[in-house]
């Protein structure tokens, strides 16, 4: 077991972490290479491939699609000698009403945001069980548990993240791989930009509605995922550690 008083929590750990290539996956990538740890970037961005180092391999690949989390498995045994960490970040949000949104926009949302985190969790938890150790964090959201207007099918995705941690970390807990997830609230990130423009700016304000008066930075909720996938948080197991502002224990 690593000192779990070291600031280097990962330091010498292998981790995968999806939706590297900007926001809050890129912050948690580079925390853990700043932090000792070797990293396979995933993302279907190109943009990834800029961040390649001696400790960090990008992998170009698209969550949903069968056999990237394979391939992303073996990059990392290859690479580096073995899987400890996934970290399941990947994530997508439409934001319009039920009845303007088509079958191809929810099956979208659901496909990156809830099954490419089963298919990437399936993958390492087999890589991670021959050596009964591991740690899988997922990227859930305030939005697992509170409803917002506009946004059911990342609601519904964010509520399938919270469930699956939940029952998989069931199934790894008694072979030693723990699985939390992270429930962030809003993060000044571009994840709106594909249907709005002021989407940093979007999220800055909405964030004022949380006790703390503001939203998070990337690397707040980079720092939580590293301290989830270390054995600081060895006794953590099936939780949903809420990172909002402390949005999820107000009544608005």
């Amino acid at each position: 077991m690593a000192d779990i008083n070291s600031p280097d929590e990962v330091l010498g750990k292998v981790a995968i972490v999806t939706g590297a290539a900007s926001g809050i996956g890129r912050a948690i990538a580079e925390l853990f290479v700043e932090r000792g740890a070797h990293v396979v970037a995933v993302d279907q961005n190109t943009a990834v491939e800029g961040m390649a180092s001696d400790s960090l391999v990008p992998l170009v690949a698209d969550v949903t699609v069968d056999g990237s989390a394979e391939k992303a498995v073996a990059t990392a045994i290859e690479r580096f000698g073995r899987l400890d960490i996934l970290v399941n970040n990947a994530g997508y949000i439409n934001y319009q009403p039920v009845i303007e949104t088509t079958r191809e926009e929810w099956e979208k949302v659901m496909a990156i945001n809830a099954t490419g985190y089963f298919l990437f969790s399936r993958e390492a938890a087999k890589a991670m069980l021959p050596n009964k150790q591991g740690a899988i964090v997922n990227l859930a959201s305030y939005a697992s548990f509170f409803a917002f207007k506009d946004i059911a099918p990342y609601a519904a995705s964010k509520g399938a993240v919270a469930q699956l941690t939940r029952a998989l970390a069931l199934e790894m807990a008694p072979h030693g791989i723990r699985v939390n997830a992270v429930g962030s609230g809003d993060v000044v990130t571009n994840l709106l930009h594909t249907f709005r423009d002021d989407g940093r700016e979007f999220l800055t304000e909405h964030g004022k509605a949380a006790p703390i008066g503001r939203s998070a930075e990337p690397r707040e909720i980079a720092e939580t995922v590293a301290f989830l996938a270390s054995d600081r948080a060895s006794f953590v197991v099936g939780s949903i550690f809420m990172v909002d502002g402390g949005f999820s224990v107000q009544i608005a």
